[in-house]
């Protein structure tokens, strides 16, 4: 097969492969629009961004999705950092480790938090406090696969035990190392990670359905289950933030390389 054929099987599979994820979407769109009969109008979105609920939706899943990932860089920057530099035989058990949420359905991950806590001597379902906490521990295990492999991937960009040495032999201790050496050089990598994370929390479903929170999630599906064009609009606005997500992670990357080792 001759190179020019080459390019033009490749670019007919990205053609279907455009069509084929943009088309639906497409279609979304369109019918979000069609609310109001015979005209092309944007009454959906008025109608689902004047309702107090969507606010109140959104903003508890952006609280909650900001506390996730301030969480999951707390736990998995030290671990991580760690077994690189004290004990690498542990990267395979942490890669099984941390695919288990793929495995694992969420629902049943909720019903053993509703059955484990629900219950004395912890009953945290009893209070909404008590429920939110269980919500951010079960956001936190469901986006660790992502959290966990973009700092994975940062510190293989990075000579790790080199600028450890490099920052002990100044007189830094291991706080300064972890925060003021290793960090900057990963922010790219943290920044990727937290983006992804937010976009799963503001969108996950099923753990704000069944422990009984006003998420996002929640709230699309109610909405979907008694009215036909804000749904669509909703969808639109939820792959709208996820591209956003995207396109932030893009912008941020770029000039990657020339700032990796020097944390600027």
């Amino acid at each position: 097969m001759t190179k020019q054929k080459k390019n033009s099987w490749a670019i007919f599979w990205a053609v279907l492969a455009m069509l084929y994820f943009f088309l639906p979407m497409l279609g979304t769109f369109i019918f979000s629009l069609r609310m109001k009969r015979g005209v092309l109008s944007l009454m959906a979105y008025q109608s689902v961004l004047a309702d107090s609920h969507f606010l109140e939706s959104f903003r508890y899943s952006a609280t909650m999705g900001i506390i996730t990932v301030t969480i999951s860089v707390l736990l998995l920057l030290p671990t991580v950092y760690w077994i690189y530099i004290k004990a690498p035989w542990m990267r395979a058990a942490m890669d099984i480790i941390t695919i288990l949420p793929f495995v694992v359905p969420v629902i049943v991950l909720v019903f053993g938090l509703i059955r484990t806590f629900g219950r004395p001597p912890f009953q945290l379902t009893l209070t909404a406090f008590g429920t939110d906490i269980l919500m951010i521990a079960g956001y936190v295990i469901i986006t660790m696969p992502y959290m966990y492999r973009a700092i994975d991937v940062g510190m293989r960009s990075v000579d790790v035990r080199t600028l450890t040495e490099a920052a002990q032999s100044l007189g830094s201790n291991w706080l300064q190392i972890l925060t003021q050496v290793i960090l900057p050089n990963l922010r790219i990598a943290v920044l990727s990670g937290a983006l992804i994370c937010f976009a799963t929390v503001m969108g996950e479903l099923i753990l704000g359905d069944f422990l009984v929170r006003p998420a996002l999630g929640s709230y699309m599906a109610g909405v979907g289950r008694s009215k036909a064009y804000e749904p669509a609009a909703l969808a639109i606005i939820s792959y709208g933030l996820t591209w956003l997500c995207l396109g932030l992670i893009q912008y941020f990357s770029r000039g990657r390389e020339g700032g990796q080792l020097t944390g600027r």
